[in-house]
């Protein structure tokens, strides 16, 4: 009986099918509102919790409304009564002074400081971590501590009466209570904008150092013709970023003064007002809407003024 074969080149070509018979996967055409639907969690988060607040600040200034009640258009009655306000006279100088003694302190420490902890020395590790721990901690908490240190009664005044110096009233006076506001947000911002300048001093190339020792520089030479160039930018950008902080600044003035903003309320500042103003059941909502647009506006403005500063040098 003759078996009937089959070759196996045809068996091959019954297995599998011709590159042209195979099915061809169809690419879905990409929607244009595909992308749209990625952004919406957080274009809504930011019209929800950015936008909104801020439109309705701006709408609210207008007007005189309060906690519990609507109110109605007044034009441009809160920001003239905002000229007759000693205390937004006195906010303001505050907030100002904040910004002239925080800033140029958090340009430079921290530089200096990342300077310190880039270099490889036995325990530099351990400093690393206790500079960048005030960031971490809260800040009521950080407060407290300094409330605790600076109090009539505190630690600092009990080493200087015991040193014979005296007690002094760090808590009490108008200006010193201000400092030790600003030591404290130094204090806690010295970590932060350290990480900034680290990781600008990480892209300084070792060469320019090199060549500078060779002509014969010193270490402050150094620093100055080749350190300070190198990270302009980043000074600019901490410049920035502190000064809108230091003129927003609320918790540290508010834990160290209390809700009265010091003696007589000399220490209050503009967001302190803002919070003063506006809350409560009697709260003057359209009153302290027109002095966060103030805030809002001049924090603009010193970030311009310090984009053009940073443009005059570039030219």
């Amino acid at each position: 009986m003759a078996s009937s074969t089959v070759p196996t080149g045809s068996r091959a070509r019954r297995g599998s099918r011709a590159p042209e018979d195979r099915p061809v996967r169809r690419v879905r055409r990409q929607l244009p509102s595909s992308p749209w639907l990625f952004a919406a969690p957080g274009l809504l988060i930011t019209g929800v919790f950015v936008l909104y607040p801020f439109v309705s600040t701006v709408i609210n200034s207008f007007t005189d409304r309060r906690t519990l009640i609507p109110g109605k258009f007044v034009g441009l009655a809160n920001f003239r009564e905002l000229l007759d306000d000693d205390m937004f006279w006195i906010g303001l100088r505050n907030s100002t002074l904040y910004v002239l003694g925080v800033v140029p302190a958090l340009v430079i420490l921290p530089l200096l400081l990342a300077l310190l902890v880039q270099k490889n020395i036995p325990g530099i590790t351990f400093f690393r971590s206790a500079f960048y721990t005030p960031v971490v901690a809260s800040i009521v908490v950080v407060g407290l501590i300094w409330v605790w240190l600076l109090d009539e009664r505190g630690l600092i005044n009990s080493l200087l009466e015991i040193i014979g110096v005296g007690r002094v009233g760090f808590l009490s006076d108008q200006w010193l209570l201000l400092v030790s506001a600003m030591a404290v947000t130094v204090w806690k911002g010295l970590g932060y904008y350290m990480i900034i300048y680290l990781a600008a001093l990480a892209n300084v190339p070792r060469e320019l150092h090199e060549a500078a020792a060779v002509d014969g520089a010193g270490a402050i030479r150094r620093f100055v013709t080749v350190t300070v160039p190198a990270v302009r930018s980043t000074m600019v950008l901490v410049g920035a970023l502190s000064s809108v902080a230091a003129f927003k600044v609320f918790s540290e003035v508010y834990l160290m003064a209390g809700p009265s903003g010091g003696p007589a309320g000399e220490d209050t500042t503009l967001v302190m007002l803002v919070q003063r103003t506006g809350t409560g059941l009697t709260g003057r909502v359209g009153y302290a809407s027109a002095i966060s647009v103030v805030v809002f506006v001049v924090t603009v403005v010193l970030m311009l003024l310090v984009l053009r500063a940073d443009r005059k040098d570039e030219s």
